[in-house]
């Protein structure tokens, strides 16, 4: 009988991919969304139990007992699901977040007044969605069109300047509108903040009962910052009423105006008016920059030349001389706005909003080493 020829072994079929070098991680396929059905079935329920217990009606809804509930709240942990609030704030009208912008995130001030309007919102459940203007009016106006297309429950702005078709946003989204920073000759509806303009007068006022009488004023190119704007109208007004020259004016750049914008103020400073004995800035940064050029100069202050800033930061009061300056709580602005919003968003839910309301923080001019 004749030997049988070995059959040839049927060749693997072509791999879709390189296979991995040994010891080599194998990437994981691509997560999928868990969703509401996944939920229910995980549980063995129905998909309209699962939204009655994520609606927080199973403690009162004889169809989903407590104990259910939590079974199906242990498996959203478990699965990782989050819930799609798009159908609900369509059907309830509430999207359960507010919408702030601010300045900037990289400035003490307003980082602390995103804070105190976090910790105001916190008890309600209300989130916030923070976006940053870069002190530009036309990114303004873009934001608030990005923010008011998700529904927010309430918006809170950064000053009372805003361009003409962001007023028309404001006016028109049809929540609860409150303007921080600032008090506007005409605010769109609710305010809460200072007047910049007095806070500086105040301060020259106070300076000038220290004896100082050829003072300057340093700032941002006024076009670029409302209430920098406003704190140079104040250094004005308060000039004028003293009978004293309010000329000694200088714009170092666009806002904000930095550390670095405060040494090149008082290089022309010294160019332009070398007998001024006090200078005042738009903020404390800038005023930190003016000390430093001094010292690197030799100028003593405040005995040559006299600082004061604005703002109260932290960086004034940690130099040497600590720098005067005008003290705001950034928080309590955060806080009283938060607390200004969810008092409309309750009188908007019942059908009543509120009149508009104007909630002032004090401030504090603070002569410290620096004059």
């Amino acid at each position: 009988m004749p030997a049988r020829k070995p059959t040839a072994s049927k060749p693997p079929p072509p791999a879709t991919t390189s296979p991995s070098p040994a010891g080599a991680a194998v990437p994981a396929p691509p997560a999928t969304q868990v969703t509401m059905a996944d939920i229910a079935a995980r549980v063995g329920v129905s998909k309209m139990t699962v939204s009655r217990a994520l609606n927080r009606e199973g403690s009162s809804s004889r169809s989903t007992s407590e104990a259910l509930r939590q079974r199906i709240l242990q498996a959203c942990q478990e699965m990782g699901y989050v819930i799609d609030q798009t159908a609900r704030t369509f059907s309830s009208k509430r999207s359960g977040f507010v919408a702030a912008l601010v300045p900037a995130l990289n400035n003490s001030n307003f980082s602390d007044t995103a804070h105190g309007l976090t910790a105001a919102l916190e008890a309600s459940g209300l989130q916030v969605l923070l976006g940053y203007t870069d002190y530009d009016a036309a990114t303004e106006e873009r934001l608030l069109r990005a923010m008011l297309s998700r529904r927010p429950e309430g918006v809170i702005v950064t000053g009372g300047t805003h361009t003409a078709a962001a007023r028309r946003l404001l006016q028109a989204a049809g929540v609860p509108v409150v303007e921080t920073w600032d008090l506007p000759l005409q605010p769109v509806e609710h305010c809460v903040g200072f007047s910049n303009a007095e806070a500086v007068a105040q301060l020259v006022h106070q300076l000038h009962a220290q004896g100082y009488r050829r003072l300057a004023f340093l700032g941002g190119v006024p076009e670029s910052d409302a209430r920098g704007a406003d704190r140079r109208r104040g250094f004005e007004q308060a000039m004028a009423a003293l009978g004293l020259d309010a000329s000694r004016q200088l714009s170092v750049g666009q806002a904000p105006v930095s550390m670095a914008h405060g040494a090149q103020g008082v290089v022309q400073l010294l160019q332009r008016w070398p007998d001024t004995d006090a200078l005042v800035c738009v903020s404390d940064h800038p005023a930190f920059g003016a000390l430093a050029e001094c010292q690197r100069r030799g100028i003593a202050v405040p005995q040559q030349l006299a600082i004061a800033g604005f703002g109260g930061f932290e960086v004034g009061t940690s130099c040497h001389p600590r720098l005067s300056t005008v003290a705001v709580d950034c928080t309590g602005i955060g806080r009283a706005a938060g607390e200004l919003l969810l008092r409309a968003i309750a009188a908007a839910r019942e059908g009543t909003p509120l009149a508009p309301q104007t909630v002032l923080i004090p401030f504090q001019v603070e002569l410290r080493g620096s004059s």
